[in-house]
């Protein structure tokens, strides 16, 4: 099949119907929302993997577990299981391995934030390398027709060119948690050469949508807003951010899922390593003073604020860990599976808001 360009795109080399596939963070944003959609179109059984951490409220992992096992129930044809632990338990990580046979493997779990990464490196440490390690080795000895992992626009760091391509080097994180997403990527690229286990990994850029995580600005801003409480912006406002659509992001999983990188044999014999990058991005990236006058607007209209409703605004430094800008190079997703992120902020936001206007009962 061409793109629009008239490019063939990859081939789907796998199926999901009749397979079973580890879903790790299946608790978490991104998680509960590609288990939802597994479930809507594969005749598959689906394992979900969380350790239900405090890192932010667990009442929204519960209320996301819990609208995924409603969904379960109309979905006789997708089975649904929920195991809790922890990705750094290498014994369980095996245990289950041996016990379910996956066939394909989405790795969402990590420790996410890098302001968090800052004052308690630890949790990253465990979460994004002991946890992956162990993934990766499980993969070696359970193996698995693809794995496909959460990396991070995070790599990039406060690099000058924009927007950032999957071409660009990316050896200067500016926090922990980039550094650890970098190092999945490596880890990813050796098992993949010497093991030849089939994985792609996808750098999302700004996630958002409804049940996101507190910690992104958007939720963080709309829960000091109905406070009235004062919101930072960092940079004096002049930070740009690629926000992403939570649906956009689970549809480029999907499609990626579904085309296993290849396996072949260099002329020494050796595996060349089934290994692809992608980058996962709106390609539009909007500076967070704009950002937080779509988001006042959509809050009015949905009801979470009262109208004619002032913000006060503190416009502060740049803080430790930060990128002045992302801006996502989706060429490469674009010409391999033909799809490109296409849900405009304004849209999404008010998808959020009448989300939080209903969840908090407001």
């Amino acid at each position: 099949m061409q793109n629009k360009s008239g490019v063939l795109m990859l081939t789907k080399n796998l199926s999901l119907n009749n397979k079973c596939i580890l879903v790790t963070g299946a608790a978490g944003f991104i998680g509960a929302f590609l288990v939802m959609e597994l479930m809507r179109i594969a005749n598959a059984h689906i394992v979900g993997f969380d350790n239900m951490n405090s890192y932010y409220d667990p009442a929204l992992k519960e209320y996301r577990l819990a609208e995924i096992e409603r969904l379960a129930e109309k979905c006789p044809a997708c089975s649904w299981t929920f195991i809790k632990g922890d990705l750094a338990d290498r014994k369980l990580i095996d245990k289950i391995f041996k016990q379910y046979k996956f066939d394909l493997v989405v790795n969402l779990a990590a420790q996410a934030g890098v302001r968090y990464s800052i004052i308690n490196p630890d949790a990253y440490i465990e979460s994004n390398l002991i946890g992956f390690y162990n993934l990766l080795e499980a993969c070696r000895h359970h193996p698995v027709e693809h794995l496909v992992y959460a990396s991070s626009s995070s790599v990039y760091g406060a690099g000058a060119k924009v927007p950032y391509s999957t071409d660009d080097k990316v050896d200067n994180p500016v926090s922990l948690y980039a550094a650890t997403k970098k190092c999945n990527e490596l880890l990813a690229h050796a098992y993949s050469k010497l093991y030849n286990i089939p994985s792609t990994g996808l750098r999302f850029f700004t996630v958002y949508g409804p049940a996101g995580r507190p910690d992104m600005a958007y939720f963080d801003f709309t829960n000091r807003l109905t406070k009235g409480e004062p919101i930072q912006l960092f940079n004096y406002g002049k930070c740009m951010r690629d926000f992403t659509y939570i649906d956009d992001i689970v549809e480029g999983i999907k499609r990626v899922m579904l085309s296993a990188p290849d396996k072949r044999v260099a002329d020494d014999g050796l595996p060349i390593p089934p290994y692809r990058i992608y980058n996962i991005g709106g390609s539009n990236p909007v500076k967070l003073i704009d950002f937080v006058n779509i988001l006042i607007e959509e809050l009015i209209i949905a009801g979470v604020l009262p109208d004619g409703f002032k913000a006060s605004l503190q416009l502060v430094p740049m803080q430790p860990g930060d990128v002045p800008v992302t801006y996502a190079d989706t060429s490469a997703l674009e010409r391999d599976f033909g799809f490109k992120p296409s849900t405009n902020l304004r849209e999404g936001l008010r998808k959020f808001a009448r989300w939080y206007r209903e969840f908090y009962k407001l």
